[in-house]
């Protein structure tokens, strides 16, 4: 075996440009992270305060939003410092960090979208059954299941991509600790480590990407039986933003994850990996939450109950 020195720490290259790039680039990161964190946390409180909103679906939606805000966490922070500083330094400890709790919490949301689904699928095709099928024990249990899954595949990618030697150059070509660039870095076959990538994150994309699709097509069927036609308008107007949220999460994980290479470029790689660490975080409390009548109302009684 040749001699070679293991790198201590890594440097995150982010986005080509000068000082009024990173500028540009830094005020967009702001913008997005703080619409990301309010809005999140802002939905966040709305449920825990309003006891009308105690239900599985929006348990559910407080669990998302706690996963978009400490997914987001995971990246922008560093991103920011990163535009303001030309030490673009981080440590192996601390790559590996953001690499396992991002790997953690995008794979828990993945699962989460896909227990939401079925969430509204019982309460659409089986009204009557919902309140035994979907009891708080098993909306834990969906959370918790999320998460360790999240875990499980965190754990697995994370050692594997960390014991490998990275002996030559130590600049990754993004703005956080990603698995692809990391693997371009080793200096020793990788062949493994693609094919567990590909096999791993292709099956839990796929698997749950079916799941949603499986139970919106049965959603969907059921609302086309609906005979009002205003009943049937509000039902397609909420399935079809809540697939909108899906299809954005789920298309830009696929082209990133589920098949290495799809994106013909490091700088393309970049812009697509902003859609699911930023700006669908920010997007989520839009589309699953602040245009739903429950949660304007649930405003509306907050807000009477503030002394004017």
């Amino acid at each position: 075996m040749e001699n070679f020195t293991q790198v201590s720490e890594f440097i995150l290259l982010g986005f080509l440009g000068g000082p009024g790039t990173q500028a540009v680039l830094f005020l967009v990161f702001l913008t997005l992270y703080v619409v990301a964190v309010l809005g999140n946390t802002g939905m966040i409180a709305i449920i825990h305060v309003d006891k009308h909103l105690h239900t599985p679906m929006y348990t559910f939606l407080q669990s998302l939003s706690v996963m978009d805000v400490c997914y987001t966490s995971t990246i922008a922070p560093r991103a920011l410092a990163n535009c303001l500083r030309k030490d673009h330094v981080v440590s192996f400890s601390g790559c590996a960090a953001q690499f396992f709790f991002l790997s953690l919490f995008g794979t828990a949301e993945a699962f989460l979208l896909a227990a939401m689904a079925y969430d509204r699928f019982l309460a659409i095709c089986s009204p009557l059954l919902y309140t035994a099928r979907m009891s708080p024990q098993v909306c834990t249990w969906l959370v918790v299941g999320s998460y360790m899954c999240g875990l499980a595949n965190a754990t697995t990618q994370t050692a594997m991509t960390f014991s490998l030697p990275f002996c030559d150059s130590n600049v990754i070509n993004g703005f956080f600790c990603d698995v692809l660039p990391l693997l371009s870095l080793s200096c020793s076959d990788t062949t493994l480590n693609q094919l567990v990538l590909l096999g791993l994150c292709g099956f839990i994309i796929v698997a749950t990407f079916l799941a949603v699709l499986v139970s919106y097509a049965c959603i969907l069927a059921a609302i086309l039986r609906i005979r009002a036609e205003s009943g049937r308008s509000a039902a397609f107007s909420t399935c079809a933003a809540h697939l909108a949220g899906v299809s954005l999460f789920f298309g830009t994980v696929f082209f990133m994850y589920a098949q290495p290479g799809a994106l013909s470029s490091p700088e393309q790689s970049k812009v697509v990996s902003i859609f699911y660490t930023v700006v669908i975080p920010m997007l989520n409390p839009l589309i699953y939450s602040l245009r739903n009548k429950d949660v304007k109302l649930a405003l509306g009684r907050i807000g009477r109950k503030i002394p004017q």
